[in-house]
């Protein structure tokens, strides 16, 4: 049987506020997806965070989305997506 241990995380002060995106563009290769999340009330949109992650762990991060919305559901009821806004978004260097 497996020993349960328990994972301490290190974090800079910073990264531990969090930050803000209300869009996200996805993109992948063969070996990974990369994740860019936005903040599109600013023209042009900022990049507040980019995740680059492989297939295999993509797939566990929608597992856990997956179960998580379910129980959020299920306390506070069904979420309806919200239209979804046909925005061009690329990236041009600063």
């Amino acid at each position: 049987m497996m020993e349960k241990r328990e994972i301490q995380i290190k974090a800079k002060d910073e990264d531990l506020k969090g930050v803000y995106a209300n869009a996200m563009v996805v993109s992948h290769t063969k070996e990974e997806f990369c994740l860019d999340f936005l903040l599109i009330n600013f023209n042009p949109p900022i990049l507040v965070s980019r995740i680059i992650t492989s297939p295999a762990h993509l797939k566990r991060i929608i597992t856990a989305l997956s179960e998580n919305l379910k129980k959020y559901e299920e306390k506070f009821g069904k979420v309806e997506p919200s239209k979804e806004v046909e925005i061009p978004i690329g990236f041009r260097p600063k």
